[in-house]
């Protein structure tokens, strides 16, 4: 189901119900952008730690933003059923008053949403409001201030043609005369309103349904009563509401503590914090200690899926959704009663009928639903496999055996396996590093070192000095090829990789020394043994 900015605050209170009520949620996000250009060398690398790939991926959220958000409820009452109340939200930052978000369009990443049919104008004309903490505190200071600007060209321009008419309409009125203004959206409601008062002393302002205003002239002492009024719709704590938007759901999510699902989800999880709760913090364990308060149980489904790939040798995937297709038909060749059944809800049922990947709100669905074949796939291995699964398994039997990929989030490319958000993360094992040494090659830069092993292996590439550079792969048996291959080539010298040998810092170490150790040996020849006093 498709939720824009129009119809955002009327389902809202559903929405909650239904988050409260979930056995767990998965979650889904597209961006305007993955990965920063500036500064340069800012791609996801194998050399990267935790905390390097962190610093790069803050980079980036600060420069994107979410342009849609996928969240699929799924809730079971005591069966092996689960229906899916599966959502999409466009989302567009608040403008309202002070507040103005600057934010970058990737090219490739606009070609990509586009070729899968993203609807850009729903992004931009319907996407639901969000702030986090640090903005909603700036817009609050504002609102207690009395200062009011905005900042979008567009409300200008509504502002404007409203002014216009109201001063035209109110020389001629009558106190307690009536006006409509209509065909405005959104935040325009509150801005109105609010300009339209602070401009002219006698008037009073009310919404009219959803996109309309009534207008009214009034005295001033009848302004006076009605600014005190408890019901007036423009009262602070209102207009907060409404500039939080989808925030205010973000902020149930958070109190309901529920499971929470995704796919290579550490973007996800950057995003999240960064839009919705505060800006990103520099320290990486800072932002893990943030997040597993917000989120205390996660689970990464590709975390989740390169096991059990290895575990029951499926046919090789690229997607998330070639995974959801191979669990589900593993699941029904069980012939297994107790198999989880997942039905879409009625007013959530287009993706039973059509297949949409990319679309945030089906890869969401996607997302739990190979949460779920995989838990249960796992509770019927042989060495899980007991009289206890014969019966239909709970969701809480699911994490039970799942427990070893909790809050464990994978880490594309890396010096470790996963991001471990309730404990210490795992470095993971790779070939051994290799190092070139350049000869009669001059001005050689990384990416052509690469393009020379390219068609064995995909090597991530540092320079080590001016004719050195170090490789990095995550194929054992490519590094093997490499080093047989390029014996004997006339340019490059491959060996493996030792940290004695080849470190610059070990080298500068070892020559220092020597020279201390030379003018030791000299100052001794020349100065003769010492003498005892």
């Amino acid at each position: 189901m498709e939720v824009g900015a129009a119809c955002f605050e009327r389902r809202l209170s559903r929405l909650r119900g239904r988050v409260r009520r979930a056995a767990f949620l998965a979650l889904d996000m597209e961006f305007t952008g993955l990965h920063s250009t500036s500064p340069q060398n800012n791609e996801p690398s194998l050399f990267d730690s935790p905390v390097e790939r962190y610093m790069k991926a803050r980079r980036s959220v600060q420069h994107f933003t979410v342009t849609q958000l996928g969240l699929a409820i799924f809730s079971n009452n005591n069966s092996n059923k689960y229906v899916v109340h599966s959502y999409n939200f466009f989302l567009f930052p608040s403008t309202l008053g002070i507040t103005d978000v600057e934010f970058s369009f990737s090219a490739s990443s606009i070609q990509f949403l586009s070729h899968y049919g993203f609807d850009y104008n729903k992004f931009l004309k319907d996407g639901i409001p969000y702030m986090n903490e640090v903005q909603e505190k700036i817009l609050s200071q504002y609102l207690s201030a009395s200062s009011w600007k905005h900042s979008s060209s567009l409300d200008r321009d509504v502002l404007k043609k409203a002014i216009d008419k109201v001063t035209c309409w109110i020389a001629a009125a009558e106190e307690e005369e009536t006006m409509i203004l209509q065909d405005l959206s959104g935040y325009q409601m509150f801005e109105v309103q609010l300009v339209l008062r602070r401009a002219l002393q006698n008037v009073w302002t009310q919404p009219l349904g959803r996109k309309k205003i009534i207008v009214k002239k009034v005295s001033p002492q009848h302004r006076q009563l009605l600014e005190n009024s408890r019901y007036d719709c423009c009262q602070k704590e209102l207009i907060l509401l409404s500039a939080r938007g989808f925030t205010n759901l973000f902020q149930t999510l958070v109190r309901a503590k529920k499971p929470l699902v995704g796919h290579n989800m550490l973007m996800d999880l950057m995003h999240l914090h960064d839009k919705f709760y505060k800006p990103l913090p520099e320290s990486y364990e800072e932002f893990k200690k943030n997040i597993h308060n917000l989120f205390p149980v996660l689970i990464d489904t590709k975390t989740v899926t390169k096991s059990i790939w290895k575990k029951f040798l499926f046919p090789q995937v690229s997607n998330l959704l070639e995974a959801y297709t191979i669990l589900c038909s593993s699941n029904v060749n069980l012939k297994d009663p107790t198999c989880p059944v997942i039905a879409l809800a009625s007013d959530c049922s287009r993706y039973a009928e059509k297949k949409s990947p990319h679309e945030a709100g089906y890869d969401a669905f996607l997302c739990g639903s190979v949460l779920l074949n995989s838990a249960h796939l796992l509770l019927h291995t042989p060495t899980e496999c007991s009289d206890a699964v014969k019966a239909v398994p709970s969701f809480s039997q699911y994490l039970t055996v799942l427990a070893k990929y909790l809050n464990k989030v994978n880490f594309i490319r890396g010096r470790v396996s996963s991001i471990n958000f309730s404990g210490e993360d795992t470095p993971c094992r790779h070939p051994p590093l290799l190092v070139v040494q350049v000869q009669g090659w001059p001005e050689v830069n990384e990416r052509q070192i690469c393009q020379q092993f390219k068609a064995i292996c995909h090597f991530d590439v540092r320079r080590l000095s001016k004719n050195q550079f170090i490789l990095l792969s995550n194929k054992f048996k490519r590094v093997k090829f490499v080093l047989r291959d390029f014996k004997d080539h006339p340019h490059l010298r491959i060996s493996v990789y030792r940290h004695w040998r080849h470190s610059p810092h070990v080298n500068c170490l070892l020559r220092v020394s020597g020279i201390v150790v030379v003018w030791s040996l000299l100052a001794f020849a020349l100065g003769g043994a010492p003498r005892c006093s």
